[in-house]
Parts: structure tokens; sequence; C-alpha cells
């Protein structure tokens, strides 16, 4: 009689335990709980201590915690007909719990698709051009058309960013020698700039000169002295007729006193 007295005593004492364990919730920070009373939506509770009616309430929890998404890369086709491979990344959180968990039968996985297939819409819609240097713009537009369409889930769409652009081999190698090509234009550009520069100086040296023999005597005298440092040992130099012309006419006055 008393094995069956306390055979019965440790079957309530579980049970006991057992309703105070599915009845008693405790819920952190970041989380809430969506209750529902027999099927019906009731509330969102939390955090902290929560007490349940086993059998009649039943809770989910929902995580209210930005959750960063990583998007696989996808196949995408730009407007002028470039295939590339495109990923990105989405950084989003539940704002409203009871409509992440009505609304939508898995929010997460209807967060990834939804956004697979905007990345592909927005990248498609673009050039490759566009995709290379307007990353930022492309993010803005991805961002916003995700946050409109999860809003009626109570999802917060805060940030997308494209992470690669997989480009085929012959558009990296086509790319490479646009880009050569690109820089020999400019370098040859840069030294016909120069060389207009350095003409219209060399013009203006040349009519300073002009004006005054004498100072364009010391200028090819100059230019011996300087070509004499070469230690060289033939040296040809033109003789221009300007410079000679004053020495021949002196000698051209000197020679009646001689006679």
């Amino acid at each position: 009689m008393e094995f069956g007295i306390g055979t019965g005593g440790i079957i309530l004492l579980v049970l006991i335990v057992m309703f105070l364990w599915s009845a008693i919730k405790i819920l952190p920070e970041y989380e809430r709980g969506v209750v529902f009373f027999l099927g019906r939506f009731q509330a969102v509770k939390g955090p902290g201590l929560i007490l349940l009616i086993p059998g009649i309430q039943r809770m989910i929890k929902v995580s209210l915690r930005t959750v960063t998404m990583d998007v696989p890369p996808q196949e995408v086709i730009t407007r002028d007909n470039v295939s590339v491979r495109v990923n990105a990344v989405v950084y989003f959180r539940v704002l409203l719990p009871d409509k992440a968990i009505i609304a939508v039968e898995n929010y997460l996985y209807a967060t990834s698709q939804l956004a697979q297939t905007t990345l592909r819409s927005v990248c498609g819609q673009g050039e490759l051009d566009e995709l290379l240097t307007e990353r930022d713009k492309i993010n803005k537009k991805i961002q916003e058309i995700l946050d409109r369409q999860t809003d009626p889930w109570g999802i917060k769409v805060a940030l997308v960013e494209v992470k690669a652009i997989d480009l085929p081999e012959e558009m990296k190698r086509a790319m490479a020698k646009q880009a050569e090509a690109e820089r020999e234009k400019r370098a040859k550009i840069i030294h016909a700039e120069g060389e207009l520069g350095a003409s219209y100086k060399i013009l203006e040296a040349a009519d300073l000169l002009s004006k005054n023999s004498v100072s364009l005597q010391l200028r090819y005298l100059q230019t011996l002295t300087e070509i004499a440092a070469e230690k060289n040992s033939t040296i040809l130099f033109p003789l221009p007729m300007d410079v000679i012309k004053p020495f021949l006419r002196g000698l051209k006055a000197e020679e009646p006193e001689t006679k």
C-alpha cells in the first residue's frame, strides 16, 4: 500500500514538472513570442517570464535582431547582352512579429527568394558599365524594392550590398585591352600637349633672340661650351649666316684702311 502511494506521488510530481515546463517560458530581450489561443492570434508577449496554458495556448518565438542573409550568385544577362554572376548580402530585421508569423509562411525563406529575384531583375535592367561603376545606385534601388515588398510581412530591409560581379574570361580580356588602349591614348595626348607647349616656348625664345644679334651669338657660344663639355673629339656644328654677318661687315670696313 505504501508502495502504491509512493508511485502515485512520483507520477503526480512528474506531471506537475511537465505542466510547468510547458507552461512557463522565458524570452530574452531580443525575442518576442506570438501567442495563439485555440488557433487564434491572441497577443505578442515578451521579453521575460510568460505563462501559457498547455494544450490551449501556443507560442512561436521571433527574433528581433538584424539578420544577415547571403544571396546566392545569380546568373544575370545585362541590357547590353553580357552574362555575369552577381551575389549580394541583405540586412533586415523583424519589426512586427505577429505579421512575420501570420502574413507569410516562412519569412526568412520568402525574403531570401524575393532578394534573389529582385537582384536578377535590377541588374538585368542596367548595362555592364552601370553595374561596375554605379554600384551604390543599384544597392539603393534593390533595398527600396525589397523594403516595399516585405513591409506587409512586418520586415524592415535596412541595407543591401552587391558583393561581387563575376565576368566571363573573354570579357575580362576585352576590358583589359580597352583599359590599356585608354592609357596609351592618354599618354599620347599628354605627350602631344607637352610638345605643343614646348613649341610655343621655343617660338617665343626664337622671337626674342631674333631681335638682338648679340644675344643670338651668346646663345651660340653657350651651345658650343655645352658640347665641348661632353669631351667629344670631333664637333660638327652648323654656323648660321646671321652670326657671321657682323664679322663680315667688320672685315669689309677694315679693307680700305689696310690699302
